[in-house]
């Protein structure tokens, strides 16, 4: 049994210094891969050196959507990255209402030069939205988003069968681990198996018991444990389940040796 951390960001302070420590404490628990993903175009250069330095750690090439003043990668330029050996996924991109407001313009075009930069690469989209779930989905369904997965799923079952019904996946962070995230769990509990991932977003959201600490990918296996007890699960299924549906949505994510 062994697990995958589909997105956490290992290059932010408080991780990116303590790399060896943060691998030994993934093995430990059993977390074998992780996924760090990109969120500037400043930063994209040390999520790819980690990933090309460390065989279990892959990469995304993205502009996060919360900064309206973020340096740009133009479609080209997204695409020419997607085709490096270790990106396996375009994002983390979509739509955010929490930070952002009025004329929101920019973040919708940053949105579709993404999803059709990911169309024209072939490549899965890892999807950010808060406060925006409806217009997210409206957005990527107007421009035919294809495989796509909706990180750090903090919404209720009802946006959770609207992504499942238009063929995504659906990420469970430390969020359904807490005591007020009822709808979230209940979202967990509905989605079908092999649509399910586990992630941490590390550095943050850490899961039950460590939650208001800093969160890193070890601390995964707490949520996959949490979501086997929700839907009556074990954790071996849960794990098994997980990975492969990992493997799915990133075709380019060489692996593990059974």
């Amino acid at each position: 049994m062994y697990l995958i951390d589909s997105h956490c960001h290992i290059n932010f302070e408080g991780l990116g210094n303590r790399l060896p420590e943060l691998f030994e404490n993934m093995t430990k628990n059993q977390v074998k891969q992780a996924l760090a993903i990109s969120v500037s175009r400043e930063t994209f250069a040390e999520v790819r050196d980690i990933a090309e330095r460390h065989d279990h750690i892959f990469a995304s090439v993205g502009i996060h959507p919360d900064n309206p003043n973020a340096a740009e990668f133009t479609f080209d330029e997204l695409v020419q990255h997607a085709q490096h050996p270790k990106v396996i996924a375009i994002g983390e991109t979509g739509l955010d209402y929490h930070w952002c407001s009025g004329d929101l313009t920019w973040q919708h075009e940053r949105f579709i030069t993404h999803i059709q930069a990911a169309k024209h690469a072939k490549m899965p989209l890892v999807i950010h939205t808060r406060k925006s779930a409806d217009d997210t989905l409206r957005v990527m369904q107007e421009h035919q988003a294809e495989q796509a997965v909706m990180h750090c799923f903090a919404e209720d079952t009802r946006i959770a069968k609207i992504a499942l019904d238009l063929g995504y996946y659906i990420s469970f962070s430390g969020i359904v681990t807490f005591k007020n995230a009822k709808d979230v769990q209940a979202a967990a509990q509905y989605c079908p198996l092999d649509r399910i991932l586990v992630e941490t977003d590390a550095p943050f959201l850490a899961p039950t018991p460590h939650r208001g600490k800093q969160n890193e990918p070890a601390y995964v296996l707490h949520t996959a444990e949490f979501l086997a007890n929700l839907r009556g699960d074990s954790l071996e299924n849960i794990a098994h389940a997980t990975c492969e549906n990992f493997y799915r949505l990133f075709p380019k994510a060489t692996r593990l040796a059974a």
